[in-house]
């Protein structure tokens, strides 16, 4: 197949194809004589695995380097996709029930009990924070927490503009110059106000971005799909700061 037809097929951009292809993630044979991309069964199956992995928000580059490590196993990644995605599932039925019943509780002008209004809501822990916990130690999620709680307005405000001006450019391609040059501003940033970031702490701090909803909602508030573009962005300029070390 060709890239237009499996852009067709799939329901993505060619472009996106072709960013694909640039940054190595899925890398189609060429035609010799044309020098278009050809795409075969097992290219589909490798973009299937790439948008699964999209959806339950991991960055392009996260995305690489699992699929393409040599002890990925496909079937064992589809059946861990498929446990998460019932997980996630089971989440949402419970929290349509809730809201079932208090439309008919409203409608029937009758109470419903305290513990009832909040089945399926869990916001007891994050699995997130724990995972930041557990890879760089207390003191730093510790500290990165109180300088939030202590900013005033005028840093509040130029985080804001921040992200302003990362929505205005988030249709690019995170790894251009104009996006790495963004992430740049947000990255030093983080690291006058908040704590200290290493490159892989930053890279961390991206995929929070999109794996956690409050995150991800709290960002995209500036524009639909700006927490994704931060994340892919910030672990490619972690990555190229990596390598420059």
């Amino acid at each position: 197949m060709k890239v237009q037809d499996v852009a067709q097929l799939v329901g993505i951009s060619v472009r996106t194809l072709h960013h694909y292809d640039e940054i190595g993630l899925l890398t189609p044979e060429k035609d010799p004589d044309t020098g278009y991309r050809d795409y075969h069964d097992e290219d589909l199956t490798v973009l299937q695995h790439i948008l699964f992995f999209k959806t339950l928000g991991f960055s392009l580059q996260d995305i690489k380097e699992i699929i393409h490590n040599p002890d990925y196993d496909q079937l064992e990644a589809l059946k861990l996709h498929r446990k998460m995605l019932i997980d996630k599932r089971d989440q949402l039925n419970q929290m349509l029930e809730t809201v079932d019943e208090t439309i008919r509780a409203q409608e029937g002008g009758v109470s419903m009990a305290n513990e009832e209004k909040f089945k399926g809501f869990d916001f007891s822990h994050n699995p997130y924070e724990a995972e930041a916990r557990e890879r760089w130690g207390d003191a730093k999620v510790d500290e990165a927490q109180a300088n939030a709680m202590q900013m005033g307005e005028d840093k509040q405000e130029q985080m804001n503009e921040i992200y302003r001006e990362l929505a205005a450019i988030r249709l690019e391609d995170p790894a251009s110059k104009i996006a790495q040059d963004g992430i740049k501003e947000w990255y030093d940033f983080l690291n006058n106000y908040f704590t200290t970031y290493t490159p892989d702490m930053f890279k961390g701090l991206g995929m929070m971005y999109v794996q956690d909803e409050r995150f991800q909602k709290n960002i995209d508030q500036f524009g639909d799909g700006l927490a994704q573009f931060m994340s892919e962005a910030m672990a490619v300029f972690a990555d190229r700061k990596n390598s420059e070390a």
